[in-house]
């Protein structure tokens, strides 16, 4: 088994030698962590124990555990067609479709095995490639149609919206072209996106327009990785992608499973990452294409109870105690990265799957609050053992968890404690623009709260910051560019026809996103078209707005066109990304505050050879505001206040800028950098290097 070693080694952490004073690793880093030591232990042994249950004490490994995908479902074999299904509470099950005229038969009855597991096996004349079908499934005291769980392949009737399986076994299967990718994130540069609405036209959008439009732009804009939502099967394309019905079908309103597999092979050559946003923290409650009543037995998948339907989500919650429910999602996670070469995963909804409230009306003010009993243990063990799967299958893959209740842990090793994801996403540095914006006057804002919210995470687990995601793109919420500019952004985004407002919004937009960057710890987020001040929200075609789309896709047609202002703000973007891939390491050097003055409105901060100066002052420019660093020269290599990205231009930015000597710290080999810095306007230097 590929994780021994590092098991028993937790195992000895977790039994650890009281005279010794020896602690888990997770304490280790925070000894705040101390009296709740012993949860956290437990934590991680349930996971061990419940990993030892699915492995036969460790004489497989949960990779080979995690292959239903294999056996379920639709398979084409060496004399046909073989079908599996999973359905305990079922009497009988009959295979209907197109090949039979939607009519039950003897000769597609499958047959049941002693574990509640349903086979038949179809000749290629009973079924082909193509063939539309569902099952009908019986049960006692009901019956009904449905789409099989493993399923790989569903599509929808584009008359009468009906999903139906479809049997998918193409002679021309794909061929991958970049076998030895290897994702290169340092740091991790997320361009967040969604396949349906990332084109012009008031249209669902495909995974090949994805790939000739979408795919070059974020590789001139310098990300590294896309994350991709709505992947998986949705009954209702409103969702966002996260009411999932079929957990292994590509969904098919986008493309075929070949498309999207060259959308992830194309990505692979041009260097950049694919992660999938993964959704396990709940599904949707249809029955006939979902898993909400499979065969008569609303829980098979999901918990019992008042703890089936999530109050907020109208949803379904899964029963993460079944070792049944743990193959299917575990599996899932394999799925996903073998069949197409995903390169890691963002967990939805993990602060849901944490608590039994879901985290609906928690404080969490303390540690207390995360071992005082409310926390569900099984989806624990399910999230961490997930982690400790996906990194088997492929140890470069990548985890995200988005989770807002600041659980301790959640991103640190398994092997100390921890659940194993790579990443957390940092929710609320978002939340602190929203409030910032929203309740302050500009001439508020204070420098020393943005480093402060910006930097306050666990220093022992790596973060995805953001100033705005989706979410902040969606009906009901504003995005950072309408904030600042609302309306005006219709009738002032024309160069040469700039107002206050809209000056103010294009220098504080860049700003807002500098500053959220280059504060990072791990990795950074950006929504598609947020980078550039998108206009519009996003609004999904529902009865509400008469079914369009207008508001479902991405404008690109406003960014390129260089008459207008939207282009300063992309162009700002890929240079603040080049200029944060300049410095080696990037995230391996921390965050060293050098001043702020909240009266001034001044922050600046170094990274490695990097020094960011930001005056979020609206109305003040110094002249010769000192700073101390390390002796040197200094070169500006980025300012926002560029007439290339819709500034003024009061710096020579061609001129080197020298520290001035001061005796009282020449034993630091420090001096006074001197710099003039509007109004409004943020500078990155970087520090010549020693000769």
């Amino acid at each position: 088994m590929a994780k021994r070693k590092s098991l028993t080694e937790s195992e000895g952490a977790a039994t650890r030698n009281e005279e010794a004073k020896e602690h888990i690793g997770l304490v280790k880093s925070d000894l705040w962590l101390e009296p709740f030591e012993n949860a956290i232990c437990g934590r991680h042994q349930h996971a061990i124990d419940k990993m030892m249950e699915l492995t036969g004490n460790g004489t497989t490994s949960l990779s080979d555990f995690a292959t239903g995908y294999l056996y379920f479902g639709l398979h084409k074999c060496d004399k046909g067609w073989v079908l599996r299904e999973w359905a305990p509470n079922a009497k009988e099950i009959y295979v209907v479709g197109d090949f039979n005229d939607w009519k039950q038969d003897e000769s597609y009855k499958m047959r049941r095995d002693a574990n509640g597991n349903w086979e038949i096996y179809l000749s290629d004349i009973q079924i082909k490639h193509g063939d539309l079908f569902k099952l009908i499934v019986k049960w006692e005291g009901g019956e009904g149609e449905r789409i099989p769980a493993w399923i790989n392949r569903v599509v929808q009737d584009d008359v009468t919206k009906i999903f139906s399986a479809q049997a998918w076994a193409p002679e021309n299967c794909y061929t991958w072209k970049n076998d030895k990718f290897k994702a290169n994130v340092n740091p991790l540069l997320i361009y967040e996106c969604h396949i349906g609405m990332a084109q012009d036209e008031e249209k669902v959008g495909t995974y090949k327009e994805f790939t000739q439009n979408i795919l070059p732009r974020v590789k001139n804009d310098g990300y590294n990785a896309i994350q991709i939502m709505a992947v998986a099967e949705h009954p209702y394309y409103g969702s966002f992608g996260y009411h999932v019905s079929n957990f292994f079908a590509a969904s098919s309103r986008f493309g075929t499973p070949e498309e999207l597999k060259e959308l992830i092979d194309t990505a692979h050559g041009m260097g950049i990452a694919v992660i999938m946003d993964i959704v396990h923290s709940h599904a949707v409650k249809n029955e006939i294409e979902g898993l909400g009543n499979f065969a008569g037995d609303g829980c098979q998948y999901f918990m019992q109870g008042g703890r089936r339907e999530h109050p907020a989500w109208d949803s379904l919650c899964f029963d993460y105690g079944k070792n049944e429910v743990l193959h299917f999602l575990l599996s899932n996670c394999k799925y996903w990265l073998e069949e197409y070469r995903f390169d890691g995963f963002r967990f939805d909804g993990v602060t849901s799957m944490l608590y039994y409230s879901h985290g609906l009306g928690e404080s969490f003010g303390g540690y207390g609050d995360y071992y005082n009993g409310h926390q569900d243990d099984e989806a624990i063990c399910y999230l961490t053992l997930a982690n400790v799967l996906i990194h088997q299958v492929n140890p470069n893959a990548i985890t995200i968890a988005e989770e807002v209740s600041g659980m301790p842990g959640l991103a640190a090793p398994f092997e100390d404690g921890g659940y194993g994801f790579d990443y957390r996403m940092q929710m609320n540095v978002p939340d602190f623009w929203i409030k910032t914006m929203k309740e302050l006057k500009d001439e508020d804002w204070k420098p020393s709260s943005i480093l402060w919210e910006l930097t306050n995470r666990r220093a022992d687990e790596h973060t995805v910051t953001y100033a705005e995601s989706h979410d902040q793109a969606l009906v009901g919420d504003k995005t950072v560019i309408f904030r600042l500019v609302d309306a005006d952004m219709y009738w002032h985004f024309k160069k040469g026809d700039e107002n206050y407002m809209a000056e103010r919004g294009i220098a504080l937009h860049k700003m807002i996103r500098l500053v959220t960057a280059t504060t990072m710890n791990g990795a950074y987020l950006n929504f598609m078209g947020n980078e550039w001040g998108h206009p519009e929200w996003i609004d999904f075609p529902r009865e509400g707005n008469g079914w369009s789309h207008k508001y479902a896709r991405r404008q690109w047609n406003l960014v390129d066109n260089q008459e207008l202002c939207y282009h300063y703000l992309g162009d700002f973007d890929r240079f603040m990304l080049s200029v944060i891939k300049s410095e080696k390491d990037f995230n391996k050097t921390p965050v060293q505050e050098i001043w702020h003055n909240d009266g001034d409105q001044i922050l600046a901060y170094t990274r490695g050879d990097l020094l960011f100066v930001f005056n979020f002052s609206p109305n003040r420019s110094y002249t010769d505001y000192g700073f101390i660093v390390p002796q040197g020269g200094y070169d500006v290599v980025l300012n926002t206040d560029d007439v290339k990205f819709g500034g003024h231009g009061l710096n020579d930015d061609s001129i080197r800028h020298f520290t001035n000597y001061d005796p009282i710290y020449e034993k630091d080999k420090k001096g006074w950098l001197k710099l003039y810095v509007p109004a409004r306007t943020a500078l990155v230097l970087c520090k010549e290097k020693d000769k």
